[in-house]
């Protein structure tokens, strides 16, 4: 069987996600610049091919809980919640990063022909 357009699709939002999570977790973040890394994190993630939209949410609750003495910590993955959207020739993918039973689930929400 034959890999098809629609199978890319998919593969390229997987890529896109495992890049982004395993190239921040562990970034410094301070309440101070929390928002300016949302904004490196889908920037970054922004600039690759196909990528439509990249949504990042960092959750300030989680940082203020685990501030360090020095007023910061690390991120880790329980603390980002991601949206994005993967165009792959005529399919677009809807996918997200949401912490479930401790382990960074990736997900396809939807897949359509556009």
């Amino acid at each position: 069987m034959s890999v098809t357009p629609r199978d890319n699709a998919a593969f390229e939002a997987g890529i896109k996600l495992g890049a982004l999570y395993h190239q921040f977790v562990g970034t410094p973040v301070s309440m101070s610049t929390v928002e300016s890394l949302e904004r490196a994190i889908a920037a970054s993630i922004g600039v690759q091919p196909y990528v439509r939209s990249i949504t990042v949410h960092i959750d300030r609750k989680m940082i203020e809980d685990s501030l360090s003495s020095f007023g910061y910590t690390e991120l880790k993955g329980p603390m980002l919640k991601v949206d994005g959207v993967i165009r792959y020739d005529r399919y677009e993918t809807h996918v997200g990063i949401q912490y479930k039973d401790g382990y960074p689930l990736m997900f396809i929400k939807d897949i359509r022909e556009v």
